[in-house]
């Protein structure tokens, strides 16, 4: 049987000392900067994009990897006889998902898969890890499908958004609603359904009551919650994300790995945010 080469992209928010020990080969998305492109993770860090938003006052664009980029990515391993399986960032918010289309069409029938995640950042990263575990465990790129259909309706993703600035400057809200939500302080909870993000609750007020809800709306699951695996993903707040840690680990029982958002999750929600991701249970 021929072994299956796993890819994401830059949006999956795995931790990268996960990506080494699974193998997992990872496609970047751009930051753009006027004329400038760079590489999600490689070219940019978190950090250096907030530094040279706080400089410009500008956000950067974000783009998909091309169909070449894809190509280039693909090919090593279909020369040496391997399946791809690609799960990609939602294709209802960017086009890399179809893209990753257009480039398994240049290679042989059936060598390439490309699942569409519907959900962003370390929700990606969950159906990462269960793909991981299948292929390890013997099963073939099929019944990895398969398996990955069955969960993607399971996978819950919510998380705090601290400003609306950033969702503001990327035209994701308009400016009524920015005004609004800064003269009145609502911070709004997103939550990713059918693969776009929607509101789950506004919470005026404090940031911690907004943190504070977040947790009891997973909590409110915690018995329909698969405990293999819960992540808490955040961007600039670590100390927040330590703490949710702690508290999911006490009362759920499971494995609840930390991650930080890079670059282009971080370009559209900006500073603080924070994210519980996790999976409810399949039959």
């Amino acid at each position: 049987m021929p072994k299956i080469k796993i890819f994401a992209d830059s949006t999956c928010d795995l931790p990268s000392a996960w990506i080494h020990k699974y193998e997992i080969d990872i496609v970047p998305l751009y930051v753009v900067f006027g004329d400038e492109s760079l590489r999600d993770g490689i070219d940019i860090t978190p950090t250096q994009l907030y530094q040279r938003v706080s400089e410009t006052g500008n956000l950067p664009k974000t783009a998909a990897p091309s169909p070449t980029d894809f190509i280039t990515a693909f090919t090593p391993y279909i020369d040496q006889g391997d399946q791809v399986l690609y799960i990609s960032l939602s294709s209802e918010l960017s086009s890399t998902y179809q893209n990753a289309r257009i480039a398994a069409e240049e290679f042989p029938e059936g060598s390439i898969s490309i699942f569409d995640s519907l959900n962003l950042s370390s929700a990606i990263g969950l159906l990462i890890m269960k793909a991981v575990h299948a292929a390890n465990s013997g099963s073939n790129l099929d019944e990895i499908m398969s398996l990955l259909h069955a969960v993607r309706p399971a996978i819950e993703a919510e998380f705090v958004i601290d400003t609306l600035e950033y969702l503001h400057k990327g035209g994701r809200c308009s400016g009524v609603q920015n005004f609004i939500g800064s003269l009145l302080k609502i911070r709004p909870i997103i939550k990713v359904s059918k693969g776009l993000m929607i509101p789950a609750n506004r919470v005026r007020g404090k940031r911690e009551k907004a943190v504070e809800q977040l947790l009891l709306n997973a909590l409110e699951k915690k018995d329909q919650m698969d405990s293999g695996l819960i992540f808490v993903v955040h961007s600039l707040a670590e100390e927040d994300a330590l703490i949710l840690q702690s508290t999911l680990q006490q009362q759920t029982g499971a494995e609840v790995a930390l991650a930080t958002a890079g670059c282009v999750i971080s370009s559209h929600c900006g500073p603080h945010t924070i994210g519980i991701m996790y999976s409810k249970k399949t039959l």
